[in-house]
């Protein structure tokens, strides 16, 4: 059996000589040919207008969780015409060490013509089961979403 893999590349120059106060954090990450530039979180002296790490797995969830819904949605025949999430994660100063505890996904999911509430949120669910990146986190992922089209 044959595995996928999935490669990145970050790269960083500069100097720690002089402490922890005054580094750069910003730094390079490539994924397939995308090159982001990107740093700490501000609590942690990055720069605040860069993505952070923290944010990472908070997008990989929400896209993974997005692209599952669209699938299954497509399989049963379900018109999505738009869906769109503002995902939080949860990391707190308290847990040592420190990790993302608990990513809250908010997707709001337009139907195109309507369909059962019923039925669209158990698609939720069959997503939410099938995304690979919930399936590979340890963090707890909470689903919220709004359905727009739907009937009761």
């Amino acid at each position: 059996m044959s595995a996928h893999t999935f490669t990145t590349s970050v790269a960083w120059a500069g100097s720690t000589a002089t402490g922890y106060d005054d580094y750069s954090r910003e730094h390079e990450l490539t994924m397939a040919s995308a090159s982001v530039l990107a740093s700490q979180d501000a609590a942690f002296l990055g720069d605040a207008r860069l993505p952070n790490p923290e944010q990472l797995p908070v997008a990989a969830a929400s896209s993974c969780q997005m692209l599952s819904f669209l699938a299954v949605a497509a399989r049963a025949r379900l018109d999505i015409v738009d869906y769109r999430d503002e995902a939080v994660g949860e990391m707190p100063e308290g847990e040592r060490p420190m990790w993302v505890t608990r990513i809250v996904l908010r997707p709001q999911i337009t139907l195109g013509s309507p369909a059962p509430r019923a039925k669209v949120e158990r698609l939720v669910e069959v997503a939410h089961r099938e995304c690979f990146i919930a399936q590979s986190v340890r963090s707890e992922i909470v689903l919220e979403p709004v359905l727009v089209g739907v009937t009761d």
